[in-house]
């Protein structure tokens, strides 16, 4: 059916309707940088929640609104490494050396072939055992964060603008590696999956944070949640959403990603969807997503 052939009252003329209004909202929208560096951790100990594309979209939406980004992926996966188009075999330096045997940051960063400002600290499979390798290292948890305090003195002795966002993609676990990556941010962004167990993942996350904050870094907070994998078909989806809403107003975001093909598929080709097919419903969903977050502070 022609797109003109389509009944202004039609649920599908409404639904493109609605997507144009959002649409024309955000184009030409400048983004403003931040006063200094926000270190965001992406984090939630539930696996399967959209914590790496949750990463690299938002981190794509913001490089191409002309931040500057680097992600740091400290998932032995290397998932966000993938998608971003950064080599991450056995072979190629990566965070597990800036790690383990103390590379500069500046030696491993690569840059993203789909966007010009966003950099990428890829993970290698040989993150795979870094968690034990860490246990007998002096300030084990405080790795990650010195190797980013350094690299940023490093941009500015080189004359290169500083960076506006570092997101840094953790695995589904309460380990060392996520300990080093809550030890060097200042917020923490967690992705929720609008599902049952959703609400009972997130008391955990949130008392292991509260130990980070006493023990290793006061400064953490978290400042977002972003509801993630929404199906605005089903009853379930929507009270999820509501309650995630009810025990944090603050730090939700109204920007909502729903369940979505494109959005599963970019990674396949080696890409965000924000660059594989920017005009779908799922990249329009993170850049509501990322123009909210830079707004905010």
């Amino acid at each position: 059916m022609a797109l003109d052939n389509l009944d202004d009252g039609s649920p599908i003329a409404r639904e493109l309707a609605k997507e144009t209004k959002r649409r024309e909202k955000l184009l030409g929208r400048k983004l403003p940088r931040p006063a200094k560096t926000r270190i965001l951790t992406v984090a939630n100990q539930k696996g399967g929640v959209g914590k790496t594309t949750t990463t690299v979209n938002i981190a794509a939406a913001l490089a191409s609104a002309g931040l500057n980004v680097l992600v740091v992926d400290i998932d032995p996966q290397g998932n966000a490494s993938t998608a971003l188009g950064v080599p991450h075999h056995a072979d190629v330096d990566s965070i597990y050396d800036v790690l383990i045997n103390d590379y500069a940051l500046a030696e491993v960063v690569a840059t993203c072939p789909d966007v010009k400002n966003l950099l990428c600290a890829p993970a290698t499979i040989h993150l795979a055992g870094a968690e034990i390798e860490l246990v007998s290292l002096v300030a084990r948890e405080q790795r990650l964060r010195r190797a980013l305090d350094v690299y940023a003195e490093t941009r500015a002795q080189n004359g290169d603008s500083r960076l506006d966002y570092v997101f840094i993609d953790c695995p589904p676990s309460l380990g060392l590696l996520t300990v080093n990556a809550f030890c060097a941010a200042n917020e923490v962004l967690i992705p929720i999956q609008c599902e049952y167990y959703a609400l009972e993942g997130l008391s955990q996350l949130l008392k292991n944070i509260e130990m980070i904050q006493k023990h290793l870094n006061g400064d953490l907070v978290v400042s977002t949640i972003l509801l993630t994998m929404y199906d605005g078909r089903t009853n379930l989806a929507a009270q999820v959403a509501a309650d995630v809403r009810e025990h944090f107003p603050e730090q939700v975001l109204k920007a909502v990603v729903p369940r979505s093909v494109r959005v599963s598929e970019a990674p396949s080709y080696q890409q965000t969807v924000m660059t594989y097919d920017p005009s779908s419903t799922g990249a329009l969903s993170y850049l509501e997503a990322a123009t909210e977050i830079a707004e905010r502070r």
